[in-house]
């Protein structure tokens, strides 16, 4: 290659989200002729996503929820695509009009997209129209994973959480930052350690919501269910229970570690996608199911279709699945992260981290708080104290 076309191919381009007509339509007709299970025969979510629930989704998705809509609250951020590594990478890179403000690389997880980080983008990049100071500005950057949303799809083997998490490093270097922090939820936060285990010299420190901090022996034990360990605190056998409930629970990262081409269904069928995405975890679900209940906290119907609908159009469920299948890492356990890091521990996340496991696995930790609200999805769920988190757990790093 000469490197005019090295050049090229590097080059940061502005990106704009536009979504064929067609495509919608495609949609609406797909939707009109979906055909619905029968009742569950249980009255809680112990089948999975209740009837009345998927009734709920689809009519909102064919009389309420506008795509158009979500189109132009990614387009109100500045978008842009660059390659990386031979990949297509897309990313939002909103810079803050305050002098001094941290550079932050924000990485979400499955089934989420940049969706569930833009109602943190505003509050993180202009700090005094909501509720903080000039000094705790971010510059924020938030790419779509390899394979979701809007960057490209691996079309070879090798795309894992390592090499994503090289590729941002890339990023940031390629947006010219001379440090950053780093912060992740979900895959986020085992690409987030994993920034943290590669170390590169511009890395001020991490942070995350879900903390790889499961000991080994206490993950292992938690998935085969075998008894709690008698040593362990009350705190920690309470998160050892959760870890057992969890396991027991997690059918979908089983099919997509291991068979994610036998998905194909979620490329056909909009409900189908749909109710696979709503069932990540059984409090999640929850949570979710009330929002169509008309229930005000946490997430909206519209929250969880923008998501939705942004997957079903962009074609990348079993895309983004193939990422369970290239992962090797335990997701809970302790990567070796030696940097400064910052934990953010959610009520309703799958597992409270406590505190004595946090410190053993992140030697250098700086920050650690239980948040009185907010789950797995902390930052669209939560924006506000996921915010007031960000800002509280990177403050003494600030240059």
């Amino acid at each position: 290659m000469t490197t005019e076309a090295t050049e090229t191919r590097e080059a940061i381009r502005p990106f704009r989200v536009d979504v064929p007509e067609e495509a919608l339509a495609d949609l609406r007709r797909r939707l009109a002729q979906t055909r619905l299970p029968d009742r569950e025969t249980v009255t809680d979510h112990s089948q999975g996503v209740p009837l009345k629930t998927v009734e709920q989704l689809l009519h909102h998705w064919q009389t309420d929820h506008n795509w158009r809509k979500v189109e132009a609250r990614l387009n109100a951020v500045p978008n842009f695509i660059t390659e990386i590594d031979g990949l297509d990478i897309h990313f939002i890179h909103a810079r803050s009009e305050h002098e001094n403000a941290l550079p932050i690389l924000v990485t979400h997880g499955w089934p989420g997209s940049v969706v569930e980080q833009l109602k943190i983008i505003e509050p993180l990049t202009n700090p005094t129209a909501h509720g903080g100071s000039a000094a705790d500005a971010f510059h924020v950057v938030i790419p779509s994973i390899p394979g979701y949303g809007f960057s490209g799809k691996p079309t070879t083997t090798g795309w894992g959480p390592e090499r994503i998490a090289s590729a941002w490093i890339t990023l940031i270097r390629r947006l010219g930052y001379k440090h950053f922090v780093a912060q992740g939820g979900d895959w986020g936060a085992v690409i987030t350690d994993l920034i943290g285990v590669q170390s590169p010299p511009e890395l001020l420190g991490i942070h995350t919501n879900m903390p790889g901090a499961i000991p080994a022996d206490i993950n292992e034990a938690s998935l085969a269910a075998a008894a709690a360990p008698s040593a362990l605190s009350e705190e920690e056998r309470s998160t050892y229970e959760q870890l057992v409930f969890f396991y027991k629970h997690v059918y979908y990262a089983l099919w997509m570690g291991t068979r994610p081409q036998t998905l194909a269904g979620f490329a056909d069928s909009p409900v189908g996608l749909a109710t696979f995405l709503l069932d990540h975890d059984a409090r999640s679900l929850e949570l979710i199911a009330r929002s169509f209940d008309g229930q005000a906290e946490g997430l909206t119907p519209d929250d969880v279709l923008d998501n939705v609908t942004l997957y079903w159009l962009t074609n990348t469920a079993v895309s983004a699945a193939r990422l369970y299948w290239e992962n090797k890492l335990a997701f809970f356990t302790p990567k070796g992260v030696t940097v400064p890091v910052a934990v953010s521990v959610f009520p309703d996340e799958l597992y409270q981290t406590p505190r004595s496991w946090a410190e053993r696995a992140y030697p250098n930790l700086i920050y650690y708080n239980k948040v009185e609200k907010g789950g797995h999805f902390a930052a669209w769920e939560q924006p506000e104290l996921f915010t007031r988190e960000l800002r509280a757990g990177f403050r003494s790093l600030r240059k």
